[in-house]
């Protein structure tokens, strides 16, 4: 048992560090080539830290056999992505954090109710595969992901969102060769963590006893996701929330797109056909946790109860707990 844990944390630090550096390097590659400052946190700040869940997703489905984990993964990355909201909440004291957000951000959360409620639908009929190699589900999300992507775009250039400060200021030491070489660097440590990842987690859930939804869930799901984290803490250390929020929002998009490339790697038949139902919990906790986010980020409560968070961090951390107990719950069933 403490070798399966120390192997699992092991593997999640590197992760986490390699992390750390593909935001700085992600950061300064966007702004040396002219890309948008708004455009770093949904599209590139959130396809980089969402690429453990891609790699360990796919190596779960191929080398591991555990679709379980894979979908564990990717949908329990969405829910910790948008309890992080509530740590950046906590952690940004000029204000609270959802009046200094741009209610733009609703658009990216209303993509996601999408996507999650399509995977939802996949996982209550999966057996309604149409004789695909793929979930019909999976031909839906592609395409809908490109729209939000454009979409998101659009209407940022059209409000105008003011960009976060320049990455040249920020690391003004840091080339772009040597952005482009620390990049390659960092993602192939992520790659190679991701890859032992799932097989990591595999030994634990038998070292515990805990199914592999689980484990998928919640320790997987966390550990794929230390990036967002240290994304989170880096945007309240520099004051770019909008940069912040904008990657937790996009990175739940690319969540979906994550359960997208599973689904092609798994050669057995359609990913959702071979998911275990206690993953609606977590979808349903999901869309739960997007619409508080949206009634945030739209009502922008002022108030932060005993000074620490806003009652929708509150609300937020509630929902995250409760999808925690029924995992364990349905573990013990």
């Amino acid at each position: 048992m403490p070798i399966a844990w120390i192997s699992f944390v092991a593997l999640a630090a590197v992760i986490a560090v390699s992390g750390f550096w593909l935001l700085q390097f992600g950061d300064v590659i966007a702004e040396r080539t002219g890309l948008s400052g708004s455009w770093i946190g949904l599209a590139l700040v959130a396809t980089v830290t969402s690429l453990p869940e891609i790699v360990t997703g796919v190596s779960a489905v191929r080398i591991t056999g555990a679709p379980d984990l894979a979908i564990g993964d990717a949908l329990g990355s969405c829910v910790f992505n948008l309890a992080l909201l509530s740590v950046m909440d906590l952690a940004y004291r000029p204000a609270c954090m959802f009046t200094r957000a741009s209610q733009g951000h609703a658009l990216s959360a209303g993509y996601s109710v999408v996507l999650l409620s399509l995977v939802g639908l996949s996982l209550v009929a999966p057996a309604a595969s149409w004789g695909l190699p793929v979930s019909p589900v999976t031909l839906a999300i592609a395409p809908i992901y490109l729209l939000a992507l454009r979409t998101i775009f659009t209407y940022e250039r059209r409000a105008l969102i003011e960009p976060p400060e320049p990455a040249a200021a920020r690391y003004p030491e840091i080339t772009l060769p040597r952005a482009v070489a620390g990049y390659l660097v960092c993602a192939a440590f992520v790659v190679a963590a991701g890859v032992f990842l799932p097989g990591a987690a595999e030994r634990l859930a038998e070292a515990m006893g805990w199914s592999r939804t689980l484990v998928g869930t919640l320790f997987l799901a966390a550990a794929t996701s230390l990036p967002e984290l240290v994304v989170t803490l880096s945007a309240v250390r520099i004051g770019v929330v909008d940069m912040a929020v904008a990657a937790l929002l996009g990175s739940n998009l690319f969540n979906m797109m994550a359960l997208v490339v599973d689904d092609v790697a798994y050669v057995e038949g359609p990913l959702f056909g071979a998911a275990s139902p206690h993953h609606l919990a977590t979808v349903i906790t999901a869309l739960l946790m997007t619409g508080l986010v949206t009634a945030g980020l739209i009502y922008r409560p002022a108030s932060r109860p005993a000074g620490m968070m806003s009652w929708v961090s509150l609300a937020l951390l509630a929902a995250y707990g409760l999808n925690a107990y029924l995992l364990f719950a349905q573990a013990g069933t």
